[in-house]
């Protein structure tokens, strides 16, 4: 029985090296089963922003607003609010953006603390208070996006944090305990230990490998050891069998 020898010491060994992994993958799976992805993204915090009675004929025009600014060249524009008020946001190229007030052309960016803490407020449906505002040009990797932020603090019991754009004047991540929670168990379940991003590296199609193949050995264990069994049965009746036709 050679074969169930070594297919058993493959097993175990594959076993103690990815058994860990499974394990996460089982209880990430089950974490993520549990919590409500709509708080895990906080939009159950996200304030209903009241309707903004404005006619096209109040909003500057892009042309008119680009004049006022002497920009000459767009990438991008696209018509928001902010606090109430139209807002042009511009993309003006290699990454840089300018907001400007959409009533006066005016521009707003990058945005002060007072208006960061207006706009987090604002944005705000918890029943915490604004706890801090703090302007970081190097965000943690819990902010996605490149460049500086103002993140907001709420002393709720989620630990709500808003990461706010100085440029766009808009809140471009939400998080909280329950969002790093989630974000561990994800980490953990694709393997990535750096920000969760990437689900395609070697290391988990690796590892899946290694998974797949503690299955299929199992498989043959389990084969193997029943087709023993089913053997050592039939023996035990055939020997019975003789046994009985002896004492006849």
């Amino acid at each position: 029985m050679k074969i169930l020898r070594w297919t058993l010491k493959l097993h175990k060994w594959i076993a103690l090296i990815i058994g860990l992994q499974i394990l996460a993958w089982v209880l990430g799976g089950l974490v993520f089963s549990v919590l409500d992805i709509e708080k895990v993204r906080g939009e159950h915090k996200i304030a209903e922003q009241p309707h903004l009675p404005l006619t096209p004929e109040s909003i500057i025009t892009l042309k008119e607003a680009a004049r006022m600014n002497q920009i000459v060249k767009v990438q991008n524009a696209s018509l928001g609010r902010v606090l109430n008020r139209p807002v042009w946001r511009i993309k003006l190229g290699d990454d840089k953006h300018i907001t400007l007030d959409g009533l006066t052309g005016e521009v707003i960016s990058p945005i002060s603390f007072e208006m960061a803490s207006q706009i987090a407020e604002a944005d705000y449906a918890g029943k915490g208070k604004l706890e801090s505002v703090v302007y970081v040009k190097d965000p943690p990797t819990e902010y996605p996006h490149k460049g500086e932020a103002w993140v907001a603090r709420f002393d709720d019991k989620d630990n709500t944090t808003l990461y706010i754009n100085p440029d766009s004047a808009e809140v471009k991540s939400r998080r909280s305990t329950t969002w790093r929670i989630f974000d561990f168990f994800w980490k953990l379940h694709v393997m990535d230990y750096d920000d969760g991003a990437n689900f395609n590296h070697p290391l988990l199609v690796g590892a899946a490998f290694i998974a797949l193949g503690l299955v299929l050995s199992g498989f043959v264990l389990l084969f193997i050891r029943l087709r023993r069994k089913w053997h050592m049965r039939r023996s035990r009746r055939v020997s019975e069998a003789s046994a009985t036709s002896g004492d006849d």
